[in-house]
């Protein structure tokens, strides 16, 4: 099993969008899919149609019964099927906001969802991971469990300069580890119209020239659209420009050539 995590600390980016359309896509290209909700906002989970104030199992189980050490955890229980032929959800559920006091005096929680990942590497073929907005014990499991992180980024200077905190982020949490994960920054909702749009784009590529991925995601109101029936893009409707730019990213992924420099800091 292959394990990405798609992460940023600053919201509204794309994160869930880009969870669930490369998932959708991994799916309708045969491959079993597993996308896990670390976000206490619940949007992945929202977003197939469950009701975050009403899961009851899910990450935030996972968590309490590995914290309170109970035998032969067994990943499948927390795991929810969709619709969509090979795609399941590890959904989350509001009290995963509660989660960074409940574990605080239990210890060793950094590595959860990669020891229960790893559990199910034979059932799936790909793990994606959507990942909290804030640094806390989700982010680090998200963080510690990927093989390449995926970070999306619009193409404005704020969302440069919160990029700037997540580089920080990650180049502390990885500090000590020998193999880190590969990094691939991806523009997201990009407006080739604007100005502004094409200055960040350039600014981006300067700021992080090994890590940034060399094409766009862009502005589509499809995106929208299948959010709103809650079917993943790629399934309800193929032809969508954003589907296209996504296959594309996915072709790199797959083939394990995007990204492959570790991330460098802002020069």
């Amino acid at each position: 099993m292959k394990i990405w995590s798609v992460s940023n600390q600053k919201g509204g980016v794309g994160k869930t969008t880009s969870v669930v359309t490369l998932g959708g896509l991994l799916s309708s290209w045969g491959f079993r899919t597993l996308l896990v909700d670390l976000d206490p906002h619940g949007s992945l989970t929202s977003y197939f149609k469950m009701n975050p104030d009403e899961v009851e199992f899910g990450v935030y189980n996972l968590f309490r019964d590995t914290g309170e050490k109970r035998k032969n955890v067994d990943p499948e229980l927390y795991l929810a099927k969709t619709e969509f032929d090979g795609l399941a959800v590890m959904p989350a559920s509001t009290a995963i906001a509660t989660l960074d006091r409940q574990v605080a005096q239990m210890g060793g929680m950094g590595l959860v969802v990669a020891s229960a990942l790893a559990k199910l590497k034979d059932q799936y073929d790909y793990a994606i991971i959507d990942s909290p907005p804030m640094l806390g014990v989700l982010m680090i499991n998200a963080l510690a469990a990927c093989d390449h992180l995926i970070i999306p980024v619009l193409a404005e200077f704020l969302a440069l300069k919160g990029l700037d905190r997540m580089v920080h982020t990650i180049n502390m949490v990885f500090h000590s580890r020998k193999t880190p994960p590969k990094f691939t920054i991806v523009p997201t909702m990009y407006d080739k119209r604007t100005k502004a749009a094409r200055e960040s784009l350039v600014a981006l590529h300067q700021q992080y020239p090994a890590n940034v991925w060399d094409s766009v995601i862009p502005v589509d109101t499809k995106v929208r659209d299948a959010s709103r029936v809650g079917v993943p893009l790629p399934l309800f409707d193929k032809s969508a420009k954003a589907v296209e730019a996504y296959s594309e990213l996915l072709e790199l992924l797959l083939l394990d050539k995007a990204g492959d420099k570790p991330l460098a800091n802002r020069t």
